[in-house]
C-alpha cells in the first residue's frame, strides 16, 4: 500500500487532536476531566500510553489518570511521586520547547526514584530516532495566569508508529498539555463554583457557609472575575469584583464599582462587546487601565441567579491575553518588516503601492474635474457612457458609476501645471561595498541603519520609507509635482552624505537617486523598475567625485 502524505497525516492527526480536546471540554467533573486527558493521549496523540500526574495541595504529584494499559493503571494509579523527583526530571534530558524528553542512555539513573513508574520490555532500537523501552517523554502543565505555576505533568509511552515525535508531534503534545490545564483549571473553578450555587439555592440552614465558599472561588480565582447586574437602569454596572481583576486594571474594587465594562472598553471595540451574547458570550477585547493604557483580554460571560425566581446577575471571567496579542503583533510586523533597519520590507512595500493602483489606464481620467469624476462617482456620465474626451462612447472597462477609487495620474515634467501625483523616489547608495570590505558587515550594518534613521526623519508622516534589501532604499511620497519630488531627492540626499561614526570612525556614503510616479494601469513591479531605471541614469550621469564615500 502507498505511504500516506505527510499532509493527509497531519490532517488525520488534527482532527483526532480537536476531538480530544473537544471532550476535555464536554467533562462533567474533575476526575472525568482528568480521566480525559489521559484518554485524549492514546485516543488524540498517537501514544499507547499515557499518565496525568496532578500537582497535590503539598506540592507532590499524584497519578490522578492513567490510560492504555489496565494493568498499570491498577497498579500506579493513586501512587505519589516527591516534588523534588520531578523537579530532577524536568530539568534532565533534551528540552523539546515547553517539553522535556529523557533518552534511555540518561533516564537510566531515575529507575530508583520515588516517582511511580511503569515500563514495557522492547527491542533496542534499530535507527537513531526510533523509540527505546526506557526512553521519557514529559509535557508539563502551568496554570493560566502567564506564571510558571506547575499544574500537573502529562507522561506519554510507546508512540505508535515507533519513533520519537517530530516537530509536528512535539507541538502537538504542547498543545494538548496547554489546552487540558485550561481544561483542569476549568474544571475546579467550576466544581467550586457549582458547589457554591447548590448550596445557596438548596441549603438555607447553612447559606452563610456557601457564601464563604463562593467568596473563595470567586475571590481566590488566579484570573480576574467581576459579577454586574442585569436588566434595569443599571444595566451592566460592576458589582463585586476580585483581587486578580482590580490588579488586572489596576484598579480598586471601590472604584471599579462606579463603573461598567462599557465604561472600560476601548472606543473600538464597543460594538465587540455589544454584540457578545450575554447568556454565555464570549469576546476579546481591550479594557482601560488606570494608568491610560490597554489591555488585551478574554471576556467570558454567564448568568447566575441569586436565589429562585430571583434577581439575575451576570458572572465575567476576564483572562490576560496580552502576550499573546503582543506576539501575534510581532509576528505581524516582522512578516512585514526589514530585521534590521525596522523598515518596510520589499513585500510591504509592494502591497502598498498595489493598494493605490488599479489596472485602468491613466489616460481615462486626463484632468483633475475627470480624476474627481471618477473617485466619486459620475453617475450620469457613466450610465450614457461618456468618455474622458468628451464624446459619447463606450465607456472604459472596469468603470462604474460608483468607483470611489482616486486614480494616479503622473505629473508631466515638462509643464508646471500644478499637478500632483505618487512619487516613487529608487535610492541606491554609493559606497557602501567599500565599506563592508574594508571594515566589514557589522560596519555595513551600522551605516544602514543610520540611514534609514536619516530618511525616515527627513520625510512626512504619511510617507513610506521602506528598505527593498542590500543598499536599496524606496520612499512613497503622495501629493508631490515634479519639482517638489526633485527637491525631497535633494533633501534625502543631502541629509545621507554626512559622515557616519561606526565604531569610533567617520565613514561616508552617497547617494543616487531615481525618480518614479505610481499610474493607474501599472504593476507595482512596472513602476518600480521605471524608479529604478532613473536611478541608473542618474548615477551614470554624475560625476564620480560626487559618488564616492569611504
Amino acid at each position: 500500500m502507498e505511504a500516506e502524505s505527510e499532509p493527509y497525516v497531519r490532517l488525520a492527526t488534527m482532527r483526532q487532536l480537536h476531538q480530544a480536546v473537544a471532550d476535555l471540554n464536554t467533562a462533567r467533573s474533575l476526575a472525568d476531566t482528568l480521566q480525559s486527558v489521559a484518554d485524549g493521549v492514546v485516543t488524540g496523540l498517537g501514544y499507547e500510553l499515557g499518565c496525568v500526574n496532578l500537582v497535590r495541595p503539598d506540592g507532590d504529584l499524584v497519578v490522578a489518570a492513567f490510560a492504555g494499559n489496565s494493568a498499570a493503571e491498577s497498579l500506579i494509579t493513586g501512587r505519589v511521586g516527591s516534588r523534588e523527583s520531578w523537579d530532577r526530571r524536568l530539568s534532565m534530558g533534551e528540552a523539546w520547547d515547553e517539553l522535556r524528553f529523557i533518552p534511555h542512555t540518561e533516564g537510566w539513573v531515575l529507575l530508583d526514584d520515588d516517582v511511580p513508574q511503569w515500563h514495557t520490555e522492547g527491542p533496542e532500537p534499530r535507527f537513531e530516532d526510533e523509540w527505546h523501552p526506557l526512553d521519557r517523554l514529559y509535557a508539563p502543565m502551568y496554570a493560566s495566569g502567564g506564571g510558571l505555576d506547575l499544574l500537573g505533568v502529562i507522561s506519554v509511552d510507546r508512540p505508535r508508529n515507533g519513533r520519537r515525535p517530530g516537530a509536528w508531534g512535539r507541538e502537538a503534545l504542547q498543545m494538548y498539555a496547554s489546552q487540558a490545564a485550561i481544561a483542569i483549571s476549568n474544571a475546579r473553578l467550576r466544581a467550586n463554583m457549582q458547589r457554591a450555587l447548590v448550596r445557596l439555592e438548596r441549603e438555607q440552614q447553612a447559606l452563610r457557609a456557601s457564601e464563604e465558599s463562593f467568596r473563595q472561588a470567586f475571590e481566590y480565582a488566579p484570573s480576574g472575575m467581576a459579577i454586574a447586574e442585569m436588566g434595569g437602569d443599571q444595566h451592566g454596572r460592576l458589582l463585586r469584583t476580585n483581587d486578580a481583576l482590580c490588579r488586572l486594571l489596576g484598579r480598586p474594587a471601590s472604584v471599579l464599582r462606579r463603573y461598567s465594562f462599557a465604561d472600560l472598553v476601548h472606543p473600538e471595540d464597543i460594538g465587540t462587546l455589544l454584540r457578545t451574547s450575554a447568556e454565555g458570550g464570549r469576546a476579546e477585547l481591550r479594557l482601560g487601565r488606570r494608568d491610560g493604557t490597554y489591555l488585551w483580554v478574554s471576556l467570558r460571560n454567564s448568568v447566575v441567579a441569586d436565589a429562585t425566581d430571583g434577581p439575575r446577575f451576570l458572572l465575567t471571567h476576564v483572562e490576560d491575553i496580552e502576550e499573546r496579542k503582543r506576539n501575534e503583533l510581532n509576528l505581524a510586523h516582522r512578516a512585514s518588516h526589514d530585521a534590521l533597519t525596522g523598515l518596510p520590507n520589499s513585500a510591504e512595500l509592494r502591497s502598498r503601492l498595489s493598494a493605490r493602483l488599479c489596472e485602468r489606464p491613466h489616460s481615462v481620467a486626463s484632468s483633475a474635474i475627470e480624476a474627481l469624476d471618477a473617485a466619486y462617482g459620475d453617475v450620469e456620465g457613466a450610465a450614457h457612457g461618456y468618455r474622458a474626451d468628451g464624446y459619447e462612447g463606450e465607456a472604459a472597462p472596469g468603470v462604474g458609476p460608483y468607483d470611489h477609487h482616486v486614480h494616479m495620474v503622473a505629473p508631466d515634467p515638462d509643464r508646471d501645471d500644478g499637478a500632483k501625483g505618487l512619487a516613487v523616489l529608487f535610492c541606491d547608495l554609493d559606497g557602501f561595498k567599500s565599506i563592508n570590505d574594508r571594515f566589514g558587515h557589522h560596519a555595513g550594518d551600522a551605516v544602514l541603519i543610520e540611514v534609514a534613521r536619516r530618511l525616515t526623519t527627513c520625510v512626512r508622516d504619511g510617507d513610506t520609507v521602506a528598505r527593498l534589501g542590500g543598499d536599496e532604499f524606496v520612499v512613497l511620497a503622495d501629493g508631490l509635482g515634479a519639482a517638489d519630488a526633485a527637491d525631497l531627492a535633494v533633501r534625502l540626499r543631502n541629509a545621507i552624505i554626512p559622515p557616519i561614526r561606526v565604531d569610533g570612525r567617520a565613514v561616508r556614503v552617497g547617494a543616487s537617486f531615481g525618480i518614479g510616479w505610481a499610474e493607474c494601469g501599472m504593476t507595482e513591479e512596472e513602476v518600480l523598475h521605471s524608479a529604478d531605471q532613473r536611478m541608473y541614469v542618474e548615477k551614470r550621469s554624475r560625476s564620480k567625485v560626487h559618488r564616492r564615500a569611504g
